[in-house]
This record gives C-alpha cells, structure tokens and sequence, in this order.
C-alpha cells in the first residue's frame, strides 16, 4: 500500500513530467513559423482585426479576453472558441465564459476565414487567435511585439473544465497568485497582464457586491473612491439590470497605464484589481507602472509572451488544425 510520503512523491514526479512536456511544446514555438507555408497570415489578420476594431470598439477588449481565457484553462489551444454540442457543453458556455462577447468570437472566425482563403488548412485557430489579440492590443496604442507561432489546436474542450482555472473577481491576492503560479507566471507577470482590463466592459453583476454587500454593518467597499462608487450605483441600481460598464473609464479605448493609476485612485472596478494597490507586495509595481508607459509596456510583453507559451500543443497526437474555429474537424 502507498504511503502519504510516496504518494506525495508520485505527485511531484507527475507535475515535474507535465511541466517538462508543456515546456518541450513551448520550445516548438518559433517567429516567421509559417514563412513557407503562409507568408502573409500576420498582414491579413491585422487586417481582418482592425476593420472588426472599426465595427465596434468592443471587438478590443473582447477579442483579448479570449486569448487569455483560452490560454488558462487547457492552454493556448484554441477550445475557447468551440461551440457546445448536445453531447458536449464546451467551454465556451461554462459559467466563466458567458460574459466572453460574439465580437471577439467573431473577429477571430472572420480572420480564419480569410486565412484559409489564402492558405488552406495551415494556420490553426490557436495561432490567430494569439495574432488577433496582439494586434487588438497595438492597435489601442499597446506594445507591438513578435508572437511565436506553431500552435496546433487542441481536441477537446469542455465546461467542466473551467470552474477553478480563471481568476476570479474576489480572489484574494493570494488566491490570484495561485492560478498564475500554477501556468508558470509570477507576481509580475500577474500584475503585467491584469492591466489587460485597461479596454473592455464588466458587467454590474461582477462588481455590485462591492457597492451595496461588501459585509456586515458595511454595505460599501471601503477600498472604493467614494465619487467612483457613487458613479457606479448610478450605472448599476441595487437589483437592476445587469448592465455593462466600461472597465476604464478615463481612456476607455486606449491600452495603456492609465489602469494602475485608477488603481492609485481607489478606481479599480473589480476588486481583484484594486487589491493589486492594496497588498505591499505589489503596489510598488502599480506605482512604477504608473509613472511609466515604457516599463509598463516592457513588463507586459514580457508576461504576455509567457503566456502565449502556456499548454501549447505541437504534437499530431495532441492537436491539429481545425477547418473552422468553432468546431473540431
């Protein structure tokens, strides 16, 4: 019979082994990947991205949300854009997922599109998708940085395996941590990539606890600036719709450092954000990235090229590449 002492050593040999093999399909990641087989995939995504970004300005925020969901549940792999079956409710439609907006999905299915039109069957959605949320970040004024490519895109994807993998709302920094440490980000990278709610909207519903049931005897977060929370009740009455607000409201459309400095001002809408300038562990990182667009920028590329490394698939038995999107082959 195992010990709790060999068991645990089991445990540790198997993390080390899948660690070892989601590093092994990273290292599969290269520039130009597609050089030979489709030469001009960068410039017709770009394209496809901004004419989305001129149809609606929530084609930014959302379509960056995705990567980021798609990434922290089976890895960057393209299963947060499959569409449920009656025998596979798909990630997608977990819970997690159901404020993901059509524009994001549709900005990423527009650009497979045009792809495949031009290169059949060799780009996968995976890879588009990282290239669609690069561009969606430079085109608000965010860095513009080289995206490694060779991604296959995975074979499953299940709601089921969502609960747990995103970072919540009313995590404590603690719990935040958690989830990133465990794709292999750190503090930095958390603090970099959170930023990423500079553009897009929230629903009332993530944040109304904070304005009427922080706690007992304290109906209002105390970590709220006062003017902002009044602000946001009128945006969001107690029991009304669930209406959605923008994440910044000082530069809504542009990807830049303003978040930390509203993080500064008691402004962080969510409170995973504002605890970002609460803890003293990483407010000092808030307060640099504040005072400076280029270090904020620097900071961002770095995580984000991280993460875009997460659970990929290179290997024929763990991927290919999808004729669409939405849907496995």
């Amino acid at each position: 019979m195992a010990t709790p002492a060999s068991r645990t050593a089991s445990l540790l040999v198997l993390a080390v082994a899948v660690a070892s093999f989601a590093r092994l399909g990273a290292a599969q990641l290269k520039l130009n990947y597609y050089a030979s087989t489709c030469p001009n995939v960068e410039t017709i995504v770009r394209g496809v991205v901004q004419q989305k970004k001129d149809a609606s300005i929530r084609a930014v925020g959302t379509t960056i949300r995705l990567f980021f969901h798609d990434c922290f549940v089976e890895g960057c792999d393209g299963s947060v854009l499959i569409q449920s079956t009656p025998g596979n409710p798909a990630e997608r439609d977990a819970s997690d997922n159901l404020s993901l907006a059509f524009e994001g999905f549709d900005a990423v299915q527009s650009a497979k599109d045009a792809v495949e039109a031009a290169c059949p069957g060799q780009v996968s959605c995976a890879d588009i998708l990282a290239l669609a949320a690069r561009d969606a970040i430079a085109m608000s004024g965010g860095p513009f940085y080289q995206v490694e490519l060779g991604r296959l895109d995975g074979l499953r994807s299940n709601a089921s395996n969502v609960p747990g993998k995103l970072p919540e709302q009313n995590q404590t920094l603690d719990q935040l941590l958690a989830i990133f440490r465990s794709h292999g980000l750190n503090m930095s990278d958390m603090v970099a990539l959170s930023a990423a709610h500079t553009v897009g909207l929230s629903h009332c519903s993530k944040f109304a606890y904070r304005l009427y049931r922080y706690r007992a005897g304290q109906p209002e977060d105390p970590a709220l600036n006062p003017k902002y929370a009044a602000f946001l009740r009128s945006k969001c009455p107690d029991g009304g719709p669930d209406w959605m607000v923008l994440m910044d409201q000082a530069t809504p459309a542009l990807f830049d450092n303003q978040y930390y400095r509203n993080l500064q001002d008691g402004g962080g809408l969510l409170a995973s954000d504002q605890v970002l300038y609460a803890d003293n562990r990483t407010r000092p990182m808030v307060d640099a990235w504040a005072n400076s667009t280029d270090a904020f920028f620097g900071a961002f590329v770095d995580a984000v090229v991280k993460l875009g490394r997460v659970g990929v698939k290179t290997s024929p038995a763990q991927g290919n590449i999808r004729k669409r999107c939405d849907a496995f082959n």
